[in-house]
């Protein structure tokens, strides 16, 4: 799947140095969250946001939960001693397919990913063959794959001797392969993804006295009470590299950063599940349903349905279905997903959320196209938030993209491919096949619904430019969006694609759609299947870009999900709890 290049400034000016780079980050994720490969889209759902908030992501793994006791006792019945050089090449293999399988749910999402081996990733260890300590890392190769993707999926634990036999790095190792990383990389910080939201002055589960958790914990404090929590080794190449460690649970902001100071602990804020409630149970809200009852941070309340004696595709108790949205309200929910398939119905519920004290996330562009800044106003008077990411391009960050631009200085317009309906059709209308066919493609591929209409004629693609233009201008535009139509007449070779588009010149905004082979950018003509891209130009002619899955339930449920995250943080922080 094309890249995703989430809010990475790309320059069109002679000078492309004068551009920052994208900010890089080391996650580890250990096999307390990867207990199986169940949890591979959990740690792809945390690399989401960061790739969403413009940053490439360097992401540790290591094996799944039992994996590397497995492969130990595997190698040891056939007679292989603690010193066998030959064992850690054998267990490393437990790292290496966490890697790949988080890869590949990276990839599912829309994300631009890839997955290195031990030897491709080339950290170079002196020592025991078990215990090993990184002594350099080989050139070239992490850069380049940096350079390529945005996200980079690397085996902890293991490493390269000098002779070039796989090494491993000690129980643990996987912490001390993403601070290594994260020092050769000049990063100043690492955050540890744990099962624990932080370092404690004694074990949480010892009930017998208040577990007090540390904001910030010296080297030698951390030595002394991280216990298994941090790998001593990784703690002491920390202090040694200057980069400090963050130990933090899944998706929060919240932890303990390890480093030159300790802070008095104090006691750590309770997080009770938050009320959730899903307006919609499609395509899109079924994939957001099947997160949240998955997840013990959420507590479901409710789910707006037309028909509530409806067969579904997700396992949900009954008791949650309901047809009216004043009953789905009554229940309380502090926040309400909003993915209902008409326009007008969203809207009406996206008001009524907001006016209940509700904070809303919606994938609907019919819905907050009509009046985003009415919306926004509703929130602000409430005190509430309103969120749209997943209704603009899929699992690609256009909205995020926007605001970007927009904060370094004047937008004076923007080209897209918003619906990835209409490019999966183009693209195999291109290759022959008969309206009719793509149609029925695109069906089955889970891209079109059963009424097309709306992707055919271009008003879905006129809803997102309504919403983009007023994230790049502050306004949308005056009067109709002009439509070209996608119909069996249409000829859809050459690389055509539906360009939707707006510009600003002497203070009128100009927005179409049209489907057009003169585009004049491979960020279009390159995309594939369900693919979205998008550029905003600069009035000082820098231009931004971004792309990746712009339809399919799963990259848009990742979409309508970080937003989920983006809410929940913020409400932390309200509250003072992050």
């Amino acid at each position: 799947m094309s890249a995703n290049l989430a809010v990475v400034e790309k320059s069109e000016n002679p000078d492309p140095s004068s551009q920052p780079a994208p900010e890089v980050v080391v996650l580890k994720f250990g096999s307390s969250i990867l207990r199986g490969p169940a949890e591979a889209p959990l740690v792809a759902s945390a690399v989401y946001g960061h790739v969403r908030a413009g940053r490439k992501v360097v992401a540790v793994v290591s094996a799944f939960g039992g994996a590397t006791d497995r492969l130990l006792a595997e190698a040891r019945a056939l007679g292989l001693a603690h010193s066998n050089d030959l064992l850690p090449g054998y267990v490393a293999l437990g790292e290496e397919k966490s890697a790949a399988l988080v890869a590949i749910a990276c990839d599912r999402i829309g994300l631009d990913a890839c997955a290195l081996s031990v030897r491709e990733l080339g950290i170079v260890a002196e020592g025991e063959p078990e215990h090993s300590r990184p002594c350099g890392l080989r050139p070239d190769h992490l850069k380049q794959a940096l350079d390529r993707h945005e996200v980079v999926v690397v085996p902890g634990f293991g490493a390269v001797r000098p002779d070039g036999r796989v090494a491993l790095l000690g129980r643990g190792g996987s912490d001390l392969t993403a601070v290594f990383l994260a020092a050769e990389l000049g990063l100043k910080k690492v955050r540890l993804v744990k099962d624990v939201d932080g370092l404690y002055d004694h074990d949480p589960n010892d009930r017998t006295a208040p577990a007090l958790r540390y904001r910030r914990a010296s080297w030698d404090l951390a030595r002394k009470l991280g216990g298994a929590l941090v790998q001593h080794d990784a703690i002491d190449l920390g202090e040694s590299r200057g980069v400090e460690i963050e130990v933090a649970a899944l998706d929060r902001a919240d932890g303990t950063v390890i480093g030159a100071r300790s802070a008095p602990p104090g006691p750590a804020p309770a997080l009770p599940p938050l009320k959730v409630a899903v307006a919609g149970c499609g395509v899109v809200g079924g994939g957001v349903l099947g997160r949240l009852l998955a997840d013990p941070r959420y507590d479901v309340v409710g789910v707006l349905v037309r028909d509530p004696n409806k067969p579904r595709d997700v396992a949900c108790p009954p008791s949650l279905f309901t047809a009216s949205a004043e009953d789905l309200l009554s229940r309380k929910p502090d926040i309400v997903l909003e993915a209902l398939s008409e326009g007008e119905a969203g809207h009406a519920v996206i008001r009524a959320a907001l006016e209940a004290g509700c904070d809303v996330a919606s994938a609907n562009k019919q819905a907050v196209s009509r009046d985003p800044g009415g919306l926004q106003d509703l929130a602000k008077r409430r005190g509430r938030r309103v969120f749209w990411s997943a209704s603009v391009g899929g699992g690609a960050p256009m909205v995020e993209t926007v605001r970007a631009a927009r904060a370094a200085g004047e937008v004076v317009g923007f080209e897209a491919v918003l619906n990835g309906t209409v490019n999966f059709m183009l693209e195999r209308l291109g290759d022959g096949a008969a309206f009719a066919e793509a149609l029925a493609d695109a069906r089955a591929a889970g891209f079109a619904e059963e009424d097309p209409s709306s992707d055919l004629e271009g008003l879905d693609a006129a809803a997102k430019v309504r919403l983009l233009c007023h994230e790049a201008f502050g306004r949308a535009p005056e009067g109709e969006v002009s439509r070209d139509a996608l119909t069996e007449t249409t000829v859809a070779d050459g690389g055509v694609r539906q360009i939707g588009a707006a510009h600003l010149k002497d203070g009128v905004v100009t927005p179409s759609v049209s489907l057009t082979a003169d585009h004049g950018d491979p960020l279009f003509s390159s995309l594939r299947g369900e693919g979205n891209a998008l550029k905003v130009y600069g009035a000082d002619g820098r231009v931004w870009r971004c792309r990746g899955r712009g339809a399919g339930r799963w990259a848009t449920t990742e979409s309508i999900m970080a937003d989920l995250a983006e809410i929940v943080r913020a409400r932390r922080a309200d509250a003072g709890l992050n």
